[in-house]
């Protein structure tokens, strides 16, 4: 088992969002890094690497290439390790206040969903281990998600046998008690009953007691054996059993929030068809390299991420991305893990190893979102920390107090504390949250919005404001044909031929619009002769003998060519902030091509459904001109803009509207706007753009560019606090009016 090494870098040279992106970006793509996020604004790098693929030194010499000088700040090792029996925060805190003590733990995690702990240490993991031993849990390494180890039936089912076998002793000894039956039958089957459904809660209450961490084992623990102490039996039994079936019941709770990531990971296969040149054969992914082969079939699931090398198909993304349609794939297309192959068979050139795949990455942020807790969660966790020691102090007070002062029976006092204690038992108050929790953020992954963590799927719902960047969030960030405006005559395919044909010629950004656009027309383009640029203005070429031009306003001015009608079209066109190629021949006019980056398709759905969702306010911040974030923002129903920002003036904009509206959520490509991004209350990043880049940007991304899953979000994060509330509510109820009836023996 190699650790993984976690690092801090100063990074110096790095000057602007850019050249943060760019170390980023190539650190990222070293193999063995698992993690590189860049502080910007402090100029530091956090990097993860696994020290058995790749050393620090390497990762240093990478950054130097590319012109940056760095200097080392902190070096740990990240280990996570599977605790057996660890399935409640009650019992997780004796391993965090033990573990606190040891010289060179520095941060601990816990994932009760995934039985996980994970740990950023110094000292050596063996130490940890056995002091996890000492408090009475048996640990592993946590191998790949993927891999599961085989369980007998027993070890399945063991919680319920033992259950069942509580449950039938209690009645039946109770049976027979109540009739009369003596001792020497009936105590004997309830001894049964308890140590049946007892013994896993007194191994754990006594080690609750010598670590001085009170918790729910120990109140039931001192509960049941006070009731034999007393005589009450049938009593100890039948309280015993209702515990464990009640810790049964919960225990399938947690089973189903697994399940729900045990789905995600189950999307790809565990084997893939492995291209080779003595032919094809079936290996599991985890022996698949970068740069090897792979072979789907039609209806097969993609086991690996990849580029396409050979074939054409349609690939349902919709586990990755949340598309609703299948997208087409062809040569030189990116497809994921965990998606379907629809139609044709696809040949994929591997790009990533198997755990380092998008799909494995989504899994990776769902356990860890899970572990990075909620504030009711935190709230409930705490109430509790507190909550236990003060109901074994009260229910000692109510054993003792009456007796003495008030010379009551001992019995019935210390009868009615240890009931006290059986009721108050703070399970189903802690165990609600995260489990409602780890539902709310892998319904989302399913939906393609990643979460890293539960208090971003709590606090969404707090938002008040919402802000966007323009370019690549609400626009495409691409320059496209808007419309054609025939002159003269001439047809709009007419004139999309002849634009296309010359422009093929052309690198300007403007040409490869039109170029792009003529391809979705299916047009042929025609031959040309005596190519000319026309520097600052435009280009000409003979197709069949005439000479066309094609360019800006400025060309044909100067030509002369330029009639009042022609100025009209180009007035209205400017109007809407949009860039207008020109196409002529001969002295006339063909026709106005208008171009401009176009608004995401359902940018606008997305900005009414947020306002309605309960949204106050809507700001575009860009660093376009103001005559083009007015066009942007009318069009799209956006409140409020603000123009010509750079970086450093998103951030001030940023922190201007949380003094404002105090929760404010920012909607960025992950790259440039990484600062805004930190600076806001939650950063939401565009995922397809980037993928790698935006999981590791921003709080929150969106794996298909759709701002349209921003508003069902504020539906999920409503829907969760909803039930969090609920849940909490109802156990805090039912305790209270029970202390209430304990107390005086009803």
């Amino acid at each position: 088992m190699s650790d993984n090494i976690i690092c801090q870098l100063k990074i110096e040279g790095m000057d602007c969002a850019d050249c943060a992106a760019k170390v980023e970006r190539h650190v990222s793509k070293l193999p063995g890094v698992k993690l590189a996020q860049v502080d910007f604004i402090n100029a530091k790098l956090n990097i993860e690497f696994k020290d058995d693929e790749i050393k620090l030194d390497t990762i240093k010499n990478e950054i130097k290439k590319i012109g940056y000088s760095v200097k080392e700040t902190d070096q740990v090792r990240k280990t996570s390790l599977i605790v057996e029996g660890m399935d409640c925060p009650d019992e997780s805190r004796p391993i965090e206040e033990r573990l606190k003590k040891m010289e060179g733990v520095q941060n601990i995690q816990f994932n009760l969903i995934a039985n996980k702990l994970i740990l950023e240490h110094t000292c050596p993991i063996g130490d940890i281990q056995q002091a996890l031993k000492e408090l009475g849990f048996k640990s592993q390494f946590a191998e790949h998600v993927r891999k599961k180890s085989e369980q007998s039936f027993w070890q399945k089912n063991r919680m319920m046998i033992l259950t069942i076998i509580s449950g039938a002793f209690a009645i039946v000894g109770g049976i027979l008690r109540y009739f009369g039956f003596s001792d020497a039958i009936t105590i004997p089957l309830l001894l049964i009953a308890v140590m049946a459904g007892g013994f896993h809660i007194f191994k754990k209450g006594w080690k609750e007691a010598i670590n001085l961490t009170l918790g729910m084992n120990f109140l039931m623990s001192i509960a049941v054996i006070g009731a034999m102490i007393i005589g009450e039996w049938s009593e100890a039994a039948m309280v015993i059993f209702l515990f464990a079936l009640a810790q049964l019941l919960e225990s399938y709770s947690l089973d189903r929030a697994r399940k729900s990531i045990q789905s995600l990971m189950e999307l790809a296969p565990n084997v893939a068809l492995l291209k080779e040149e003595s032919g094809e054969r079936i290996v599991p992914v985890e022996q698949i390299n970068i740069g090897n082969v792979i072979i789907i079939k039609p209806g097969e699931r993609i086991p690996m991420d990849g580029i396409v090398s050979a074939g054409n198909s349609f690939v349902n993304q919709s586990p990755i991305t949340g598309e609703s349609l299948p997208v087409a794939k062809t040569i030189a297309d990116e497809v994921f893990a965990g998606t379907i192959n629809e139609k044709g068979t696809l040949e994929v050139h591997v790009t990533k190893k198997f755990e380092d795949s998008t799909l494995s990455r989504i899994i990776h942020l769902v356990e860890e979102a899970q572990a990075k807790k909620a504030p009711t969660q935190n709230f409930v966790e705490r109430f509790a920390r507190y909550y236990t020691p003060a109901v074994v102090s009260f229910a000692l007070l109510l054993a003792i107090i009456p007796p003495l002062v008030f010379h009551a029976s001992f019995n019935e006092w210390f009868y009615r504390a240890l009931v006290l204690l059986v009721i108050s038992c703070p399970c189903a108050l802690v165990i609600s949250t995260p489990v409602t929790i780890v539902s709310g953020l892998t319904n989302a992954a399913r939906n393609g919005i990643l979460i890293k963590g539960g208090a971003y799927l709590e606090n969404f719902n707090r938002l008040k404001a919402l802000a966007f960047d323009k370019t690549g969030t609400l626009t495409e960030g691409k320059p496209r044909v808007q419309t054609i405006i025939p002159i003269n005559h001439f047809t709009e395919a007419e004139i999309l031929t002849i634009a296309a044909s010359i422009e093929s010629r052309s690198e300007h950004p403007l040409a490869q619009a039109i170029i792009n656009y003529a391809q979705t027309r299916n047009i042929q383009l025609q031959p040309l002769e005596n190519f000319e640029s026309i520097t600052g203005k435009g280009v000409g070429a003979a197709i069949n003998g005439t000479i066309y031009l094609i360019g800006n306003h400025r060309l044909f001015e100067e030509n002369g060519w330029c009639e009042k009608e022609i100025h009209q079209h180009l007035e209205k066109i400017e109007r809407k902030n949009h860039s207008a190629i020109i196409l002529g021949k001969e002295g006339q006019i063909l026709g106005i091509i208008a171009i401009a980056d176009a608004i995401r398709e359902n940018a606008i759905g997305a900005i009414e459904d947020l306002h309605r969702s309960g949204i106050q306010k809507t700001i575009m911040l860009t660093g376009d001109n103001h005559q083009t974030a007015e066009a942007i923002a009318h069009e799209l129903g956006i409140d409020e803009y603000h123009a010509e920002l750079l970086p450093e003036d998103k951030v001030t904009a940023v922190k201007k509207l949380l003094t404002q509206y105090e929760q404010v959520a920012m909607v960025g490509d992950g790259i440039n706007d990484a600062p805004a991004l930190a600076a806001a209350t939650i950063g939401i990043s565009m995922g397809t753009s980037g993928t790698d880049t935006a999981l590791e940007t921003a709080d929150i991304a969106l794996m298909k560019d759709d701002l349209g899953k921003l508003a069902y979000f504020k539906h999920l994060s409503r829907k969760t606090v909803q039930i969090i509330k609920q849940n909490i509510f109802i156990a805090l109820f039912l305790k209270g009016i029970f202390v209430i009836l304990a107390i005086p023996g009803l």
